[in-house]
């Protein structure tokens, strides 16, 4: 548990730190250099000092470990339709007035009875018993939780289990050479090309972030870039813009670029939802400019998220939502109808089991409204043993057949087509669930959802 008064006997040795003076020492895992205090905390909130050495204080504390689907993550050319294992933690190198996740992120807000301990063989236990194929560093942020991700990315990948890495990016070169080392897929938010909105918004610097996604793009890894667009804040064409030539200029035209619709959260919450007008104005300057994959992230509207072939227009990837179907492509990843090498890397073919279900004793219904088309449904009462949950369209007769197994209790649902009014959970078992909101893909919910829950 993170302590709110480190002693020397809590703590695990940092990496990235430098002397400073007697008993004092400087952090240098992201530009912020903090030099707590001995038996002080840095920025962060689980980095500290103790007798002139950083420690760290977070390794192997989290959330608990969820089921999600990789286009959650910003990522649409890598496995489209993976099963991910979404992995956060707490506490934040920086302190956005807008944080989506802000209950964990910012770790004055911390509720303690969230956090729980993994070890990185249990995370690669978790994905191998699941069949589940990528482990995603994500929610609040992981940068602040380097030690844990790179020991368990580096076992992960010994595992052939891919690693995921969701970022602000707010983080120095030598920690970004570690990670290019054991990250297959990297998704980096650019909030912004103002200097200003950095300092006022997010209390770091823009050009640390600028330099460490060139890093990453001349290493060869995946990398998709997202912006949050926020209204009142960055969502002028002028802004737009400015993004918008500096990723043709620094990364280029085949990087997937994603505008993302922001929700009102933390302590920005004046305005109202990003209307879905504006992200499609910031796809069009950017395909006019001449990027060549622009996405909108929390977008429900079929047609607008589409993959399709650069030279015959055939679509490859169909979306909605989360919800994406592999179409017109070879295992190579060519478009079957003329031969064009596509983006895509590894498409999968669909592995979900289907089936068909009576009405069973335990249900929960779940009707999607414009707040919340996804949720989280979490096992509050468990027996300890592989549960089948079964999820049925309320307007189709499509049943998707889930299990979960090995201390994996939470996973994501998600609105599949413009028709589906919403879903009902069944299962046959002693456990018990519920299911928490998801108010944008980004977000890790932590309350009760504001959707009335139906036992039958």
């Amino acid at each position: 548990m993170i302590p709110t008064q480190i002693t020397q006997k809590q703590g695990r040795p940092a990496q990235h730190w430098q002397p400073f003076k007697e008993n004092r020492a400087e952090c240098r895992l992201c530009p912020r250099h903090c030099r707590p205090k001995n038996n002080r905390m840095g920025f962060c909130g689980v980095r500290g000092t103790i007798d002139g050495e950083i420690k760290t204080f977070n390794y192997g504390e989290a959330l608990a470990a969820t089921e999600e689907i990789i286009e959650t993550e910003a990522v649409n050319h890598f496995s489209p339709g993976a099963r991910i294992l979404s992995m956060g933690n707490v506490g934040c190198m920086m302190a956005c007035s807008f944080c989506q996740n802000w209950e964990t992120s910012q770790i004055q807000h911390l509720d303690y009875k969230m956090v729980r301990h993994y070890t990185p063989e249990q995370l690669v236990d978790m994905c191998l018993e699941n069949n589940i194929p990528i482990i995603s560093w994500t929610y609040n942020d992981p940068v602040v939780w380097h030690e844990f991700v790179i020991e368990t990315s580096k076992l992960a990948q010994k595992n052939g289990i891919k690693t995921l890495y969701k970022s602000a990016f707010y983080i120095e070169e030598e920690p970004v050479k570690e990670l290019i080392e054991c990250i297959d897929i990297f998704s980096l938010s650019l909030k912004s090309l103002n200097e200003e909105f950095y300092q006022k918004q997010t209390k770091a610097k823009l050009q640390p972030v600028l330099d460490r996604i060139k890093q990453v793009a001349a290493s060869g890894r995946h990398l998709e870039l997202s912006q949050l667009v926020i209204p009142e804040l960055n969502d002028s064409d002028e802004d737009i813009i400015e993004t918008i030539d500096w990723v043709l200029e620094h990364v280029g035209a085949d990087v997937p670029l994603h505008f993302v619709a922001f929700h009102p959260a933390y302590q920005y919450i004046h305005v109202e939802r990003t209307d879905i007008s504006t992200l499609k104005q910031a796809r069009a300057l950017a395909l006019k400019k001449g990027m060549k994959h622009v996405y909108l992230g929390n977008a429900y509207e079929p047609d607008l998220n589409d993959t399709s072939c650069q030279q015959c227009g055939t679509v490859l990837v169909k979306r909605y939502g989360l919800h994406s179907q592999v179409q017109n492509l070879s295992d190579e990843s060519c478009c079957i109808k003329c031969g064009e090498q596509s983006p895509i890397i590894a498409p999968l073919k669909n592995t979900n089991k289907t089936g068909a279900t009576s009405e069973l004793e335990n249900n929960i219904e779940i009707i999607w409204d414009d707040e919340a088309q996804s949720a989280h449904i979490l096992q509050i009462k468990g027996t300890g043993e592989k549960d089948q949950i079964y999820i049925r369209s309320l307007n189709t007769n499509h049943v998707e057949i889930k299990e979960l197994s090995h201390g994996l209790d939470r996973f994501i649902v998600s609105r599949q087509s413009a028709d589906e009014t919403g879903i009902i959970i069944s299962w046959d078992s002693d456990c018990e669930y519920q299911n928490l909101a998801v108010l944008d893909r980004a977000h890790y919910p932590t309350n009760p959802p504001e959707q009335e829950i139906v036992f039958t």
